[in-house]
């Protein structure tokens, strides 16, 4: 195989390098306006660098709404969310690889066939749903309807149909050892890779959500981040920097996060990818 010339690889780095700019510039800018009066951030030329005026945004956030209880719903749903799209969908997946049953390769591909509809055709059934459960305006129908996601299972039957050694599992039901000791004790510890970038993924998602509690929230005091956010928008006054604030110090969290665990977001979602 012939390498690369240098001019190609030069225009490569060039191209991946105007791409990180492009990624990079909205965060680059959020954190900018955060530092700045709502005067400053609507002046041409906008403001390129950090200001003062970050103390008095954040002020003006913590008066207009309820910014450190919200913060805490939004990491009490991500958390719980989090713990249980990864029991219930490592132990879908693991039941749709280990386990024979009737209509299983039909039940798999109803599963995966849900990831093809749109997500807005379940927001009028969700909330019928919650409110006949008398859900609304609760937590737990933030994390409960999506404990068991279509995208989990798939992932999970993927990991656990190429890593784990089928002759594994029946020799550990030949030693007498029950289904929920094989999952517990032998499925689960060689989970990890796949459980923490399925883990990565769903507290992200759960932390960014706003339709969810769009349509199932009602009261201010029960808002999570990105909802409260939301309300500090008004036709009329808008204080521009102190959402810049709020959504600054909201993303850092995941950043942070997304840092920390890339390597491992990026080798779980290609552990799965040898075996159909």
């Amino acid at each position: 195989m012939t390498r690369p010339e240098p001019m190609s690889r030069w225009a490569a780095h060039v191209l991946v390098g105007f791409g990180l700019l492009l990624m990079i510039a909205p965060f680059y800018f959020m954190f900018v306006f955060a530092s700045h009066a709502r005067s400053d951030i609507f002046s041409l030329p906008p403001p390129l660098w950090f200001g003062d005026d970050f103390l008095l945004n954040f002020a003006i956030l913590t008066e207009r709404i309820a910014f450190w209880r919200s913060l805490g719903w939004s990491l009490y749903v991500a958390l719980a969310s989090t713990a249980l799209t990864l029991l219930f969908c490592s132990m879908g997946g693991y039941a749709f690889a280990m386990f024979e049953f009737h209509f299983k390769k039909p039940l798999f591909a109803l599963v995966v066939g849900t990831l093809l509809l749109p997500s807005f055709l379940g927001m009028i059934p969700t909330f019928m749903i919650m409110d006949a459960l008398g859900w609304i305006d609760q937590p737990r129908a933030l994390y409960i309807p999506g404990a068991a996601s279509a995208f989990g299972i798939f992932m999970m039957r993927q990991f656990i149909s190429s890593a784990i050694p089928y002759d594994l599992v029946e020799a550990a039901r030949m030693d007498g050892c029950g289904e929920l000791g094989i999952y517990w004790r032998i499925v689960l510890p060689l989970l990890q890779p796949a459980m923490g970038t399925l883990g990565l993924i769903t507290f992200i998602a759960s932390w960014n959500n706003f339709i969810g509690p769009l349509i199932v929230m009602r009261s201010p005091e029960m808002y999570t981040l990105p909802l409260a956010l939301r309300s500090l928008q008004s036709p009329a006054n808008t204080e521009w920097g102190a959402l810049m604030a709020g959504a600054a110090i909201a993303t850092l969290p995941l950043l942070v996060l997304f840092a920390i665990s890339s390597r491992r977001l990026i080798d779980g979602l290609t552990a799965g990818a040898v075996r159909g």
